[in-house]
């Protein structure tokens, strides 16, 4: 039941692991760090100051290339870094080369991949995936079982209900032309994705815009609009108490 912690890794004031932890060369953890059951911190990856991090977690694990993956070879990715008193529940995966801000809470089951950003304040939900090459500002909550796909981008103060999923390839899977053509979803400030809606590749909703549960977004959303239905369609303007204050 013992731990093992490489004696190149740096452990900051306070920090108390459960059984069976293995902190791997070069890991920097702060001070006043939680660190449940079970837990593996890959080599150089960083663990701010006040951080909880609960069982079977894996921080810094480096990513798999299948022989079929269109995704290029790369030996080598930059650390995993996570900012203070963030929480990562239990059973969450955390990629090399994600970057996680301040007092971002990742819940149970939740796998974040490799070249993502997280801002301040962001809620990742239980079983949440969030596929490489994706920006997720500060402030947003990303709901459960939410889906989001490589290569998007989501803006402050987002709102992704549970079960919405993204897309980020219009040709399913076929053809050489797809190489050339994905793209993933733009959600711009204050956007809000209610339960089990789609988007489809490079849909861009702007800012405030809304879309209805269970709808298929195919187009650009504008600004303050709701959208409902498969295609969307244009419902009426956003309540202007349902908007943002500056």
């Amino acid at each position: 039941m013992a731990n093992y912690i490489h004696p190149d890794a740096s452990l900051g004031e306070n920090v108390t692991f459960g059984y069976n932890c293995i902190v791997e060369e070069g890991a920097r953890i702060g001070s006043n760090v939680t660190i449940g059951h079970y837990v593996i911190i890959y080599e150089d990856s960083v663990i701010g100051d006040g951080c909880i991090v609960h069982d079977n977690v894996v921080i810094g694990k480096k990513p798999m290339r299948a022989a079929r993956s269109i995704l290029k070879a790369q030996s080598d990715y930059p650390p995993t870094i996570i900012g203070q008193r963030c929480t990562i529940g239990t059973n969450a995966v955390i990629y090399k080369d994600a970057k996680l801000d301040d007092e971002v809470f990742v819940a149970d089951l939740a796998t974040i991949r490799e070249k993502v950003t997280i801002g301040k304040q962001t809620i990742i939900g239980r079983n949440v995936a969030i596929e490489n090459e994706t920006t997720v500002g500060a402030y947003c909550k990303i709901e459960t079982n939410a889906y989001i796909t490589a290569f998007s981008t989501i803006e402050d103060y987002v709102f992704v209900a549970p079960g919405v999923v993204t897309s980020n390839d219009n040709y399913i899977g076929r053809t050489e032309k797809r190489f050339n053509a994905f793209k993933g979803c733009t959600i711009k400030r204050g956007g809000r994705i209610a339960a089990n809606a789609t988007l489809l590749p490079g849909v861009i909703v702007e800012s405030e815009a809304v879309v209805g549960a269970g709808s298929v977004a195919r187009k650009t959303l504008k600004s303050g609009m709701v959208y409902v239905g498969n295609p969307v369609k244009e419902l009426r303007p956003v309540d202007p108490e349902q908007l943002l204050k500056d």
